[in-house]
This record gives C-alpha cells, sequence and structure tokens, in this order.
C-alpha cells in the first residue's frame, strides 16, 4: 500500500465495535472490505436517507456495521450469508443495535434476493461470488427504487481486473459484469471508485 492509499484507508478510523468485527473476521478468514470501503458505505446509505438496505454476504458484519453507522434508527438493514457461522459471528458484532433494525438471514445470498420485494429497497451492497454477480445485478436492478443505488465491492478483483493479461474465470466474471454495467446506461448510472479492491457504484435509472 502506497501513502497515499494508506492515507485514504486511514481517513477513517474504525472504533471498538469495528475492530472487534475486523479481529473475528482475521479468526475465521472472513474477507472483509477495508475501513474506507465501509465508510463510503455508509456514506451513501446517509446520502439517499436509505430506509431499507439489502446485502448480499454478511461476513462477520463488518460492512453492516458501517452501514449502520449511515441508517437512521427506523431503517431496516437485510443482510444474507450462506455460512451460519457467518451469521452467528455477525448477530456478536451487531449486538448493539435493536434486533428491529437487523434482519440476518442464513442461506443462498442469490436465491434469496429473488425471493424479495420488487422496488422495495433504497441501496444493494453485493459482495458475491464473482460467477454469481451478473445475475446479482440483474435481481439489484427488479429490487431496487428508481434512485436507488447498488454498491459491488472487491471490483477490481485483487487488482487483477485492469490487466488484460489475467484471464482465470473469477477475474473475467468481475470484469464482465462491470463492463455490461458500465454499458447498461438505459438502467444505471456508473461510476469505478479506487477506494480498497475497487468499488462499483451503480444509481438505478
Amino acid at each position: 500500500m502506497n501513502s497515499v492509499d494508506g492515507f485514504i484507508e486511514n481517513f477513517r478510523s474504525e472504533d471498538d465495535s469495528l475492530t472487534a468485527a475486523r479481529a473475528r473476521a482475521v479468526e475465521v478468514g472472513s474477507n472483509e472490505p477495508t475501513a474506507a470501503v465501509g465508510a463510503l458505505s455508509a456514506f451513501f446509505a446517509e446520502l439517499i436517507d436509505a430506509r431499507n438496505v439489502v446485502e448480499a454476504r454478511t461476513g462477520v458484519g463488518l460492512t453492516a456495521l458501517w452501514l449502520l453507522r449511515g441508517l437512521d434508527k427506523d431503517a431496516v438493514l437485510t443482510s444474507i450469508d450462506a455460512e451460519a457461522e457467518h451469521i452467528r459471528l455477525a448477530r456478536e458484532s451487531l449486538a448493539e443495535y435493536p434486533t428491529t433494525q437487523i434482519r440476518l438471514i442464513s442461506g443462498d445470498p442469490l436465491e434469496l434476493l429473488g425471493r424479495l420485494t420488487d422496488g422495495a429497497y433504497d441501496m444493494v451492497c453485493l459482495r458475491l461470488d464473482a460467477r454469481d454477480l451478473a445475475a446479482a445485478i440483474e435481481e439489484s436492478h427488479r429490487l431496487l427504487r428508481a434512485g436507488g443505488i447498488l454498491y459491488i465491492s472487491n471490483a477490481l478483483g485483487d487488482g487483477k481486473v485492469p490487466d488484460p493479461a489475467q484471464r482465470d474465470e473469477v477475474t473475467i466474471a468481475i470484469r464482465e459484469a462491470g463492463r455490461h454495467l458500465r454499458s447498461d446506461d438505459q438502467r444505471w448510472r456508473t461510476t469505478l471508485i479506487p477506494v480498497g479492491d475497487g468499488v462499483l457504484v451503480a444509481f438505478r435509472l
């Protein structure tokens, strides 16, 4: 990490709750977004006054903690993860928040996204297996209201996506999903933000 990246990543510090959640992530080997990526998600949630947010892949609850810092007390965050252990750890991470504000659901994220209500969400956050990303973007368009935000972390695929020589399955899936989202300008306005491993942000038209 160069000095500029380090400055950006440390611009917003993590409090005790976030630090404890990050320690849980290290214990179980859960790949969690950086502080800058988490802070940016909270910024967008607050910017659009999000009331209903869904997160596909909870991890240990680190992103959820950041998101909740950008939500009002009457907003609801739904977070889905296939790993029951992740859900258990997320409950520990989120213990300071009332259960009325958080819905933690164990199950296949892509399948469960397909069961949620059309147009009912202000923001969708994706941290999925790259091979599910294209399908999840389609589900996100259905779920989001007009003016809602799609927030995709790890959009640079460990830095491989910008390198055309990188042709592994995961990198290609991320690259193609981003390219399709960018070109679909009848339904989205899209930008790529260089924090963490890249954040792809799209505004639903």
